[in-house]
């Protein structure tokens, strides 16, 4: 019991990484909560089994063209929408809101519901880790999420695109007079978040099958990895991965699956009343302005 706990709950937190970090990175950037980002999620794993099952593209090339597509229309959520109220933070909730929302019921009206909507793992088999045995599409997310977390890095520390999102995240008016485009670099990071949402629902969505109501507990999850971890703070984003990622195992262990997004909703409640700004958070706290 104590090794499946361990093992599952590792990959569980891999997950929940995976999930946060194009929500916290989009944050950390533009300073937008892109609140449309389960819907790009859930529609990303609808694209490839189109492109696979309707146009007979191969998975590789139709999970290639699902992250450009979720990385398009994030662009366009931004230069559409988001552009005309930004800075307004309760009108940018709304608007993403009221996308996503269109969105994941514009697919249950098309009559995207049912089990035959599933993603092909990439190898079949499983492994045993002293008694437990783990699927091989369990290690792929373990083996991409570590990956993806190095090479995001390495991209914000040593690429030009990279330090002019950290040139924006840090003082957006500096940067503004170094001559960089704000405006340019927030919409890239939004297509750069929803790119990652595609990318988690091509690794995650494997495991089982691919339902609208999947992204409104993505989006859920996010947001409490994010508000825990602190919004724009990657260590954030990993440290409350493996909390929440472990008090969810041992939830689903000791009383059930459907108490699992309990944990997570609790969670929010928890850290909003004992430090609203996370535990890796950099905004102030009212007791700190005052």
């Amino acid at each position: 019991m104590l090794e499946v706990t361990l093992i599952y709950g590792f990959v569980n937190s891999i997950i929940l990484a995976l999930i946060a970090l194009g929500f916290s990175l989009t944050f950390g950037i533009s300073g937008v909560s892109n609140f449309a980002y389960g819907s790009l999620y859930v529609l990303s794993g609808y694209a490839v089994w189109i492109f696979m099952h309707k146009l007979q593209i191969p998975f590789v090339f139709a999970a290639i063209l699902a992250v450009i597509l979720s990385s398009a229309l994030g662009l366009a959520l931004y230069h559409f929408v988001l552009l005309r109220v930004r800075g307004l933070v309760i009108s940018e909730v709304i608007a993403t809101f009221g996308v996503g929302l269109a969105i994941l019921e514009l697919f249950r009206y098309m009559g995207f519901t049912g089990f035959e909507y599933t993603l092909p793992v990439f190898t079949d088999g499983s492994i045993e880790i002293g008694n437990v045995y783990v699927d091989h599409q369990r290690l792929w997310i373990i083996g991409f999420g570590i990956a993806l977390a190095v090479a995001l890095y390495f991209f914000t520390h040593h690429t030009k695109l990279g330090l002019a999102f950290r040139g924006i995240a840090q003082d957006e008016k500096t940067a503004l007079s170094l001559g960089i485009n704000a405006d340019r670099i927030a919409g890239i990071s939004v297509a750069f978040g929803s790119g990652l949402a595609a990318v988690a629902a091509i690794l995650i969505l494997p495991r089982g099958t691919i339902s609208v109501n999947e992204g409104y507990d993505v989006l859920i999850n996010a947001m409490a990895v994010c508000i825990i971890g602190g919004l724009g703070s990657t260590v954030g984003v990993i440290v409350a991965s493996f909390l929440i990622g472990y008090a969810q195992m041992i939830t689903d262990t000791l009383s059930g699956p459907h108490w699992k997004m309990i944990v997570s909703l609790v969670a929010i409640f928890i850290i909003l009343v004992v430090k609203p700004s996370g535990l890796f958070g950099k905004q102030k706290e009212l007791e700190e302005r005052i």
